[in-house]
Formats: structure tokens, C-alpha cells, sequence
């Protein structure tokens, strides 16, 4: 069923606004506008809004991550949809601070703007409902026992609901990074996959596993800094160029760093160590053995096998044979060699993800490479 929605449409430039109005009008919401974060504010303590869809940028007024902490405490605690230069390693980190759900590109398309303003009023709800029952159990403490059981399994649910829409929001941001490297979502389904089950060989428990699954599609979320013209660039990168690219394990660190959540720490670690080589040959930093952290280990094995058995525009496909002599070629030098026997190990998994998640055409991946 329909539901209307009334939303606010906040920063950019006149143009950009108007698009935003069209597309949400289109579909049956009632929709203004505000140049800018002390216009929005008085709209907002005038009337109550569902949803505010927030340009992140200099017409806005302000720093980023005020202007989202200010809608978070506005009146009614609205929905709020961002929508961030995914070029802009700040505006990325200022959302991921926010916690906010919703994240569109610029010039988004229709479904993007539907599926993020769903996801945000989805995430909002959630919080709103899990508050309530909050408060409810405060006060029904002292009520007879079944009754109390009966609200903290409801809690419970909420609760679950909030960390797949923080799950959601991380693989949104990395489908960002993604979609400038021209990967498809298969790619990070299967490689995020593929680590927990390398995870769990090692021994790790089902929580770390789970983390390190979900963390583990960002470790490319750097490729949001580097510029389209080497990004895209066909043909071999120049030396400078390549050094460039490289930058964006570095990138992604410093987007990811410094949280107080283990999914984003367990990230930024992720980001900033699968490039590097057991032998000490990788980058950013020239790490070797295990002075690489182990989650950088791990998805560097689920990464490069991936890419191996996924077809490309300038590959085919590796039979599962070729791709695990090339990997074993990189024992001990590319791999850490311990893990890369647990990963054989855990090979009949491997195989049943990987043709779970299959692209339509039932390949991995049909663009370019990860650098």
C-alpha cells in the first residue's frame, strides 16, 4: 500500500532541488524546499516532516556533519536521505558518523531516490519503535514476569531489524565505491562470504565471523577519492598513475578509522591491509607475515579468487584448476600460506556461494578489475 509521504528537500542548487521535488512528487508525496539549513529549520518547527533529503555541500550553509546532527534533533526526528559527492572522502564520513541509512549519489536515478527514502523512513521507524519499547520496559518492570519476556522478545526483533538496516547502509556505501570501479554487488556478496568461511576455518567465533563478512565489502571504499580520469583511464596506468590508485587503501582507511563501532574499526582495517603481500611486496605500507592484521589476510585471499574465477571485460572466467595454481604460485609470497590451506579446505563452501550468488548471465563480474 501507498503511503504518502511528506518530505522536505534541502540544499543545491535550485535545479537539483526541483529534480528531487519531480521524482518524489511523481510518486504521490508532498514535497517543499529549503535553500538552506536555517530555512529548513524554521519549516521544520512549523509543521512535522517524514523525511528530509539533505544536499551535502557548500550551499547548505555548513560543515556536513552539523547540518546532520542539526536535522537528526530537529522536531518530529525526521528520516534524513544524503545525498554526498561519493568523490568527497568528507561527506562519506560525515553520513557514516551520522549513522543516517538513506545515501544517494548526485543526478540519482528514480529507484534510488524510492529505494533510499524506503530505507531511511524503514531505519527511522525502527529506532522510533525500539525507543517506545524502551521506555515501556522501564516502566513495566515491576509487572508479572511473562508480560516482561513478551516486550524484550519484541525489543529483540526491533533491535535485529536496526542492525540489517546498518548492514544495509554499509553495503549501500560500498556498492558507491563499486559502481565507480564498475564491479557488480555479486562480486561483494560472494568475496564477503567467502571471508567468513575463511574466518571460521581459522577458528573464529561466529560473531568476529560475522563482522569480518559484513565489514569485509568495503575494503575498496577508498576508490571514492581517486579521480574518474585515472579510474577509468584505459590502458596501463602510468607509474604516477599507479601510485595514485594505490592511495585509495589509504582513503578508505581514513574514511572508516576512529569509530567507536567494531564493524566500522574491523573496515577500516580491511581497507587499508588487503593489498598487502605476505612476502612484504604489497602496499600501502610493505607489511609481511603476520604483521598484516589477519582480517586484511583473510579478504585477500577471497578477493584475488573472486577475480580469478569471474569473468571480466578483459578475461574470461579461470577454470576453478587455473585459478588455484595461480594462487598457489602466490603461497608464501602473495598469501599468507596457513590460511590459503584453510581456504582449500573450505573449497566445497566456496563453490556452493559462489553459485548461489551468479549474475543473471552467469557470470561473476563483467567490468573492470580492483587495483
Amino acid at each position: 500500500m501507498h503511503v504518502r509521504v511528506a518530505a522536505l528537500v534541502l540544499g543545491g542548487d535550485a535545479g537539483l532541488r526541483q529534480g528531487l521535488q519531480a521524482q518524489l512528487v511523481a510518486h504521490g508525496h508532498e514535497c517543499d524546499e529549503a535553500q538552506d539549513l536555517p530555512q529548513a529549520l524554521v519549516r521544520l518547527f512549523q509543521r512535522p516532516y517524514d523525511a528530509v533529503i539533505a544536499v551535502l555541500d557548500g550551499a547548505a550553509g555548513q560543515d556536513p556533519r552539523n547540518l546532520l546532527r542539526s536535522l537528526q534533533a530537529a522536531p518530529g526526528e525526521p528520516a534524513i536521505v544524503a545525498v554526498a559527492q561519493m568523490e568527497d572522502p568528507a561527506q562519506a564520513q560525515a553520513v557514516l558518523d551520522a549513522g543516517i541509512v538513506g545515501l544517494l549519489r548526485r543526478a540519482p536515478l528514480d529507484s534510488e531516490v524510492r529505494f533510499a527514502l524506503h530505507a531511511a523512513l524503514e531505519a527511522r521507524r525502527l529506532v522510533l519503535e525500539r525507543r517506545s519499547l524502551s521506555r515501556r520496559i522501564q516502566t513495566e518492570v515491576l509487572k508479572q514476569t511473562k508480560e516482561l519476556l513478551d516486550t524484550i522478545q519484541r525489543l529483540e526483533r526491533v533491535e535485529s531489524g536496526v542492525r540489517r538496516s546498518q548492514e544495509e547502509t554499509i553495503y549501500r556505501l560500498s556498492r558507491a565505491a563499486e559502481y565507480r570501479d564498475n564491479e557488480t554487488g555479486m562480486h561483494l556478496q560472494r568475496m564477503s562470504h567467502y571471508s567468513a568461511i575463511l574466518s571460521r576455518k581459522y577458528g573464529l567465533p561466529y560473531d568476529r565471523c560475522e563482522v569480518i563478512r559484513t565489514a569485509s565489502p568495503m575494503h575498496d571504499v577508498g576508490k571514492i577519492g581517486i579521480s574518474d580520469l585515472i579510474l577509468y583511464k584505459n590502458g596501463r596506468h602510468t607509474p604516477e598513475e599507479t601510485g595514485i590508485m594505490r592511495q585509495h587503501a589509504l582513503i578508505g582507511y581514513e574514511i572508516l578509522r576512529g569509530s567507536q563501532s567494531e564493524l566500522l574499526n574491523t573496515a577500516a582495517t580491511i581497507a587499508l591491509t588487503h593489498h598487502e603481500k605476505y612476502d612484504g611486496s604489497g602496499y600501502p605500507r610493505g607489511l609481511a607475515g603476520r604483521d598484516i592484521a589477519l582480517e586484511g589476510r583473510i579478504v585477500a585471499i577471497a578477493d584475488v579468487f573472486d577475480a580469478l574465477t569471474s569473468k571480466r571485460v578483459y578475461k574470461p572466467a579461470f577454470p576453478l584448476e587455473q585459478a588455484t595454481q595461480i594462487m598457489n604460485e602466490g603461497r608464501g609470497s602473495h598469501f599468507d600460506p596457513d590460511l590459503l590451506d584453510l581456504f582449500w579446505d573450505g573449497l566445497n563452501e566456496v563453490m556452493e556461494v559462489k553459485a548461489r550468488y551468479t549474475d543473471t548471465d552467469g557470470h561473476g563480474s563483467t567490468q573492470t578489475a580492483s587495483a
